[in-house]
């Protein structure tokens, strides 16, 4: 009962932080930008912290009370659906579970490059989240051949951050998914082709700078934040495959707990 108490005081926790952040307007956007509050800042943390699932509706709640608040249209209330996406997202990949994030990515990655007007913008545009695709496939590798049971198969100061970015960008590309596949562009904002291109060139320097800001927070956070719920077993209760036995997904997620355990 005290667990489970003290469980819900963290989410609720976390999602006050959330409507705090999502309530002031962020960094200056050079055109329409992704953020325009301050949520990127704890969203990966949201899903590494809480896990994936409790952390998707921490960040759910928090953005659709932040929205309300800092009022940026109604159009703005489906886009922000991807901040809870890429909490989870992030949670999903620090429990090691490659194969759902790696589908997502492939999934909409194929939506985007099908669409028409895709082949009519800057191909490079999106080189952070091709980044993030890459550092993914690093991971699938990783996982599927190294021993897990190695301690350098695994590690929190490597874990935490690839799975903040990875998070990150799967937010990014849900609102591409939005705009593009579902032409958004086009019926909600009446974007032209050039409106377009000019948003992507822009959205390539803006973007990456707000998710290196977020990786260097949930790094800096994230490590002695895990710590302390470790010790009091509520990492446990967060994440159940980290006492699972007879998953197979519960093996990456296992090392990170040895090596909180060893230190």
């Amino acid at each position: 009962m005290k667990k489970k108490s003290l469980f819900v005081s963290v989410v609720a926790i976390f999602t006050s932080l959330n409507v705090v952040l999502d309530s002031f307007v962020g960094m200056p956007q050079l055109v329409d930008g992704v953020w325009y509050s301050w949520i990127f800042m704890i969203e990966p943390l949201n899903g590494i912290v809480l896990g994936p699932y409790a952390g998707f509706l921490s960040t759910l709640i928090g953005v659709m009370i932040g929205h309300f608040i800092f009022f940026r249209g109604i159009q703005e209330f489906l886009f922000t659906l991807g901040a809870p996406v890429g909490a989870m997202v992030s949670g999903l990949l620090f429990e090691g579970r490659w194969k759902t994030v790696f589908v997502y990515y492939v999934v909409l990655f194929a939506a985007y490059f099908l669409t028409p007007i895709a082949w009519q913008l800057p191909i490079w545009g999106m080189w952070n989240t091709y980044c993030a695709y890459g550092a993914l496939c690093i991971i699938a590798l990783i996982l599927t051949k190294k021993r897990l049971g190695k301690p350098e198969a695994r590690k929190l100061s490597y874990a935490l951050p690839t799975s903040a970015f990875i998070g990150l960008e799967a937010d990014i590309l849900l609102r591409i998914f939005l705009f593009i596949p579902c032409r958004t562009y086009q019926f909600i904002y009446g974007f032209n082709v050039e409106a377009v291109r000019f948003i992507w060139v822009a959205g390539a320097v803006i973007t990456p700078i707000q998710v290196a800001i977020s990786v260097l927070v949930a790094l800096t956070l994230g490590i002695p934040l895990i710590k302390v719920l470790n010790k009091t077993r509520l990492f446990r209760q967060v994440h159940p495959l980290s006492h699972s036995r007879s998953s197979a997904r519960a093996k990456p997620f296992k090392e990170i707990m040895r090596m909180l355990k060893g230190e």
